[in-house]
Parts: structure tokens; C-alpha cells; sequence
């Protein structure tokens, strides 16, 4: 999830495309250094921040290639993006896959994006300023690029294929415009005030290829353990939590996740008695957290989640869960299901 996954990939691709031409990094690292620029570790200056699109710039003049953007946008796979990749691959439907980027993109990517209403749809907004129109369009093209790549990979063919479905972009129509039809595949329209993606409500509930609800929970809860930043007194106890969330199925017990941190029982537990929990607490916490979102989320019955949290009997997670929330998991579920299946989007002004 975290963006220097992203950026790492990124580079590796810019490099092939560098080696493809018969240009070595050395030439790269030449440019750089003339302008001032630390080459000391290109794979961190490629994917936001003046001097990483910069990089992009002189690795598109180097191979002579103007499409070169909207090529390694393509190459850049879900997978790349990690936790939030994997979120995004368990969504019900484009609907859900828009919550989410609304919930984080705009902490974890550049451009950040937003979403906004307009009669007859939606529509996913890159918010991008740069200082020349050259790099407003290089960083534009990698960008929607790539969510086109990421959308098919999601929802197939489908959304391009939709009659409405348009890309608005904020500049003048390059001389390699014929390059979008491939890497973009719906109608495009240059000279617009925004760069943004139109989406009418009709595709808004096209469903993803690989959505598992149990799984968007889990990993729901690991892109919010990154949102929420935890400070580095809180390290041990988020570490922690990370290792049980993402064991949810497979419930690792306190010898398990010492071992998955490479340290000692021993030492877990000091870490964090000094971080004033327990592990008992911690799982404990994380069993809740998931619980919840499991009744709220998802059809599974509470002898699954029960199983799923490693319960060996039913009523042995019932008493807990009455414990931490003073009521029982049917009568939680009861209280905080409604219906979702519309989506509600703030107004933007």
C-alpha cells in the first residue's frame, strides 16, 4: 500500500524503457546530476514531488518516446499498490471501488484524486498543479494511464465500453494523441478546464471480477491501520495489529506473531507492557474491530465468524462480543445494517 511500492515499480519500468533504447541509467544519472539533482536513489524520485517528475521528464526526453507516460502507466499493476490494490480487488462493484479512493487516495497517491457529482454521474478528478505545462501533461497521462490499466484489471472491458464513460484533460491536444486510443480506450477531450474522468450512473454498479467481502474487510482494516498513522511509541502494538488482521482466517496466536516479527515471546511481551497493552488486549481489540465489520459487511453467520476469529465454539464469541459491545452479534447486526446499495458523494464545489 504504501506509495514507495509504486515508485519502485515505476523505476523499474522507466529503466527497461531506457535499456530498450540503448540508453544506460549512467545517461539518466548525467542529466540529473548536472541539474543538481541527488541521483543517490532514482527509485524514490520517480512518483511525485518536483524533482521525481523531473526524472520522468528527462527519462521521456532520453528514449526520444512522447508516449512513453502513457506506456508505463500500463505496465504499473494493481498489485503495485498493496494493501489498497488488494482492497480494491475485493469491492462489490465501481460504486465501492470509488468509496475507497475517496477514503484514502487522496493521503496515499499523487496526484490525489476526488470525486464529484455532475448531473448524470460522477466524476474522478486528478488534482494536479505543476509548474510547466510539459510536466502537467507527462504526470496527467502516467496517471489516467494507469487507472485505466488498474480498471480494467477490475471490471474487465466493460466500463470503456459504455456509452458516456469520457476523459476531460486540462491541455492542448499533443502531436501523439493516436497513443491514448490504446492506453485509454474511451473518447477524449483536450482544453478542459479539469482533468477528471466522466462516469455515468449506469456502470456505477459494475461489479469486480474478484470481489470477496470477507477479504475487503480485512483488508479495509489494514489500509485504515495506514490512514490512521500510528505514532512510533504505538510501533509494536500496530505491528500487532497488522500481523492479526491479516491472519483473520487463520487466527495467529502470540508465539506465531513473535515469530512472523522475528523476535522473541519474550520480547513481544515487553515491548508491549512498555507500549502499556497485552497481547491478549491487542488480539482481543483487533477480534472486535473485525467482528463488527464482518456482521455489518458481509452475510456470513456468526458460527463463520466465529470460526474465522479462531472461536472453537460459537458461544464462546458470543460471550465475548456481549462482553465488548454489551450486546449479542445478532442483535449488533440488527442495529447497523442498512441498506448500501446507493452511494452518497459530497458536492464539491
Amino acid at each position: 500500500m504504501r506509495p514507495i511500492r509504486v515508485q519502485q515499480d515505476l523505476h523499474h519500468h522507466l529503466l527497461l524503457a531506457l535499456e530498450g533504447a540503448g540508453i544506460g541509467a549512467e545517461a539518466l544519472q548525467a542529466e540529473l546530476r548536472a541539474e543538481g539533482i541527488s541521483v543517490s536513489d532514482t527509485s524514490s524520485a520517480v512518483h511525485g514531488g518536483a524533482e521525481r517528475i523531473r526524472v520522468l521528464e528527462v527519462a521521456t526526453h532520453l528514449v526520444g518516446d512522447p508516449c512513453l507516460a502513457l506506456r508505463l502507466g500500463q505496465m504499473i499493476g494493481i498489485a503495485s499498490y498493496g494493501s489498497f490494490g488488494f482492497a480494491l480487488m475485493s469491492c462489490a462493484n465501481l460504486r465501492e471501488s470509488l468509496q475507497l479512493l475517496l477514503r484514502y487516495g487522496q493521503v496515499l497517491f499523487q496526484p490525489s484524486w476526488t470525486v464529484r457529482e455532475y448531473e448524470g454521474g460522477l466524476l474522478l478528478r486528478a488534482n494536479l498543479t505543476l509548474r510547466s505545462v510539459a510536466q502537467q501533461q507527462l504526470v496527467t497521462e502516467l496517471a489516467f494511464s494507469n487507472v485505466a490499466a488498474v480498471g480494467r484489471s477490475l471490471y474487465g472491458k466493460q466500463v470503456e465500453r459504455t456509452e458516456g464513460v469520457e476523459v476531460h484533460l486540462n491541455y492542448s491536444r499533443p502531436a501523439h494523441a493516436a497513443c491514448y486510443k490504446k492506453a485509454i480506450n474511451v473518447p477524449v477531450t483536450f482544453d478542459c478546464e479539469h482533468s477528471q474522468l466522466l462516469l455515468p450512473s449506469a456502470i456505477l454498479d459494475t461489479p469486480v471480477k474478484t470481489a470477496s467481502r470477507t477479504e475487503h474487510v480485512v483488508f479495509h482494516q489494514q489500509c485504515e491501520e495506514i490512514l490512521r498513522g500510528l505514532s512510533s511509541v504505538e510501533k509494536t502494538t500496530a505491528d500487532v495489529r497488522q500481523c492479526l488482521i491479516q491472519s483473520a482466517g487463520d487466527f495467529l496466536d502470540i508465539a506465531q506473531v513473535a515469530e512472523s516479527m522475528h523476535v522473541s515471546e519474550r520480547t513481544l511481551r515487553r515491548r508491549l507492557a512498555a507500549e502499556s497493552t497485552t497481547f491478549r488486549a491487542t488480539a482481543e481489540e483487533v477480534r472486535d474491530l473485525l467482528a463488527r465489520e464482518y456482521l455489518i459487511e458481509t452475510e456470513l453467520t456468526v458460527a463463520d465468524i466465529a470460526h474465522l476469529l479462531a472461536y472453537s465454539e460459537t458461544v464462546n464469541f458470543r460471550r465475548a462480543f456481549v462482553r465488548w459491545n454489551g450486546v449479542t452479534p445478532g442483535a449488533y447486526r440488527k442495529q447497523h445494517v442498512t441498506e448500501n446499495d446507493s452511494i452518497v458523494f459530497p458536492v464539491n464545489a
